[in-house]
């Protein structure tokens, strides 16, 4: 009996642990190619996939996982089901530069 319960607390915390590494998979959606983001992000198929590295090839990089849902077809409940997963990192090379934001001028102040 000892034997059979050593098993199966064995098995599950395998089981646990192998969870636990699937779900750590995260994917930087500025770098990361088509085939990536299908791959590691949840209700993301190719055809989604396409539609983000195409966004950010036209817009540049994203800023925030937030604005994925600027891309067509993908909603918020889906950003919101792959938040842990989601990465944003370095622009992608090719991306379009932004334009730096200049800064206000302050006053100097008189001696």
């Amino acid at each position: 009996m000892k034997s059979i319960r050593t098993v199966l607390s064995s098995l599950a915390l395998s089981l646990l642990l192998a969870g636990t590494a699937l779900a750590a998979e995260k994917v930087n959606i500025n770098t990361a190619d088509a085939a990536t983001i299908d791959r590691v992000l949840l209700n993301i198929g190719p055809s989604k996939a396409q539609a983000i590295v195409a966004y950010r090839k036209a817009n540049g990089a994203f800023r925030s996982a937030d604005q994925l849902a600027l891309v067509k077809g993908v909603g918020l409940k889906t950003i919101d089901k792959n938040r842990d997963r989601i990465v944003v990192g370095g622009a992608a090379a090719g991306a379009p530069a932004r334009k730096p934001v200049a800064a206000a001028a302050r006053p100097v102040p008189k001696r």
